[in-house]
């Protein structure tokens, strides 16, 4: 026999003869004390047995495809969630180099609180006016869209959340765009605009006359941005921010005092409807919050403090912020 063959052993009891058997067939007597279960290679040349050591048993790695199952299905909706982001954000900027100089007359025409915002924060006003336009469906019902409708619509979202982190709302995919007041549901009252699990819903010509008189009161952009917002951050829980959610808390400490005092009949700028319910009082809050700060502050100065402090704006101070962002 040249070379070196594979050979097998076999063994009764410790200090028996082992019999070791080549591929050859032939027969070595060897005793091997205590040994079992080896493989053995027999060199021929050098007349020696080399003991390759005690075969392990299959290792059982199918064991761990379950575990490796579910962290693929676990990682697949972050990867597809962060690929649509990186596509949407070099979408937005995309859109943001080519048409920044007509949006920007656009908004400095239509949107007052963009036309008071110093350049800088303009530039980031758009930015994010952007960011959210690109990550929504706008579907127009029963009329025909404009290039212009989506950027105002967003600029209204966009200047509810600037002093916050997550501005996004990203529970929402959908902004359903309205001619006019239309009805929902079984209710006898038309809408100017509602939210819902589905989408955010918005009368035109009422966005549009909201706007061209900022001193009412009354916007049904912002109104229907807050239910969107309060929303996102306590039922859906998809986008919301933390530190929105921890200062609501606070407001709420001011707010709900003064919410039972519209309930029991006091007047106050906020109105009747603000004492519906406390999701209408706080959407009331911030339509007056804006378009009537100075009064709201001399009437109401504890709750407004609440709202910059909840909102992370001043709308009677130049530099907007309370506390500066470090979030584009």
């Amino acid at each position: 026999m040249e070379g070196k063959s594979k050979l097998f052993i076999f063994t009764a009891m410790p200090g028996d003869t082992t019999y070791i058997l080549n591929q050859a067939g032939d027969t070595v007597h060897v005793i091997i004390p205590g040994v079992t279960g080896h493989l053995i290679q027999y060199d021929s040349v050098a007349n020696e047995l080399v003991l390759e050591g005690p075969k392990q048993p299959p290792s059982e790695w199918w064991l761990s495809y379950p575990v490796i199952l579910i962290g693929v299905i676990f990682l697949i909706p972050l990867f597809v969630k962060w690929f649509r982001r990186g596509v949407r954000r070099q979408r937005a900027r995309r859109v943001y180099l080519d048409k920044q100089v007509v949006y920007n007359n656009l908004l400095d025409r239509f949107n007052p609180y963009y036309h008071k915002l110093p350049p800088d924060l303009q530039k980031r006003f758009l930015k994010r006016t952007l960011n959210f336009m690109t990550s929504k469906r706008f579907k127009f019902v029963e009329m025909e869209g404009e290039e212009h409708m989506p950027l105002l619509i967003s600029a209204a979202a966009v200047q509810l959340t600037f002093g916050l982190d997550n501005y996004l709302l990203d529970h929402f995919q959908t902004i359903y765009v309205l001619k006019s007041d239309y009805n929902y549901g079984l209710y006898n009252v038309p809408f100017q605009g509602h939210v819902n699990h589905d989408g955010i819903y918005l009368s035109w010509n009422n966005f549009l006359k909201a706007f061209a008189d900022y001193t009412d009161g009354d916007n049904v952009g912002l109104h229907e941005m807050a239910h969107a917002l309060s929303y996102t951050n306590f039922i859906a829980d998809e986008g919301s921010d933390d530190g929105f959610k921890e200062r609501f808390r606070d407001f709420s400490l001011t707010g709900r005092a003064i919410f039972k005092e519209l309930q029991d009949g006091k007047w106050t700028l906020l109105g009747n409807y603000a004492a519906t319910n406390y999701e209408e009082f706080w959407a009331v809050c911030v339509e007056n919050f804006f378009e009537r700060p100075r009064v709201f502050r001399q009437q109401l100065p504890s709750l407004y403090s609440a709202m910059c402090n909840l909102l992370n704006q001043d709308m009677l101070e130049p530099g907007i912020f309370v506390k500066q962002l470090e979030v584009a």
